[in-house]
């Protein structure tokens, strides 16, 4: 396969990171809108939200009323669901392209957390399912995704991951192996946590020679109480803006085409790497 071309356009970007109410649905896509909007009066053409926003990341509330938590994908990905009216209006308004976390039921009962991807003209699909789920709770009320994803935003490959999957290393490759210029990370990040949450990002974001843009929700009661720190990493893995690790924040940077060619320029891992390294090894003993 050959390489896909570098973005020729610039691409401004939002990171944010807020405060879901559990189990509601419709507050929270109200919310989500009105950040969305802020994100877009600063310019911003794609807005990155927090993992499991819509419902709120917290897991009593997820199990107490699945059908109500979740929304609804058809066959296709396709969600129809008047709770995320007021995020379609915003997306069609103002010409934004959102990224949002939900969790989501699919036509074969598969109930998963996952990437809703609303575009321009305020349709929403389901764009990625979360392939790495943490811990007992996850695992108990999800499926893991089967595919990676990559959104295509004016000119620009953005893989798309949900917090744990940032973790792995070759998540991240697996999407700059598919010619992925960006990476979009919805997350929930628990109060603790900061050092990991600073350091994955900013290494996948330098391991893979691309932009990161990494979304959080903040606040909320122990055990689910979130530690903000929204971010957007440059290709070398510098925070090009950040949040604190409380209150609500609304963050924008704006991804290079020039920058991410001279980075890639000047830092040949994706070309360099040796792809039979899994291989046998030799033990050696002193």
């Amino acid at each position: 396969m050959l390489e896909p071309p570098l973005p020729t356009r610039t691409l401004a970007v939002a990171a944010v990171q807020a405060r879901p109410t559990p189990g509601d649905v419709a507050g929270n896509a109200a919310t989500a809108a009105r950040l969305v909007r802020a994100a877009a009066d600063r310019g911003a053409v794609l807005a990155v939200l927090p993992e499991l926003f819509l419902p709120a990341y917290h897991p009593p509330a997820l199990r107490a009323d699945p059908d109500g938590t979740h929304v609804a994908a058809a066959d296709d990905g396709r969600v129809d669901d008047a709770r995320l009216d007021p995020l379609r209006a915003v997306a069609r308004e103002r010409s934004v392209v959102v990224v949002v976390g939900a969790a989501v039921r699919h036509h074969d009962a598969r109930r998963t957390c996952s990437v809703l991807v609303v575009d321009r003209s305020g349709g929403v699909r389901v764009g990625y399912d979360k392939q790495h789920l943490w811990g007992p709770d996850e695992n108990e009320l999800f499926t893991p995704g089967a595919t990676g994803a990559t959104l295509v935003v004016d000119g620009w490959r953005l893989g798309l991951a949900v917090c744990y999957d940032g973790c792995f290393p070759e998540h991240g490759r697996a999407a700059a192996r598919d010619g992925a210029h960006g990476y979009l990370a919805p997350s929930g990040y628990l109060d603790g946590s900061q050092h990991r949450r600073d350091l994955y990002y900013a290494a996948r974001a330098l391991d893979n020679t691309m932009y990161v843009a990494f979304a959080n929700s903040v606040g909320g009661e122990p055990p689910w109480r979130f530690n903000g720190g929204a971010a957007i990493y440059d290709p070398e893995g510098r925070p090009l803006a950040r949040a604190g690790d409380e209150g609500e924040a609304v963050v924008v940077a704006t991804f290079e085409p020039g920058e991410l060619a001279r980075v890639r320029r000047e830092h040949t891992m994706l070309v360099d790497r040796r792809a039979d390294l899994d291989g046998a090894r030799r033990l050696v003993t002193a």
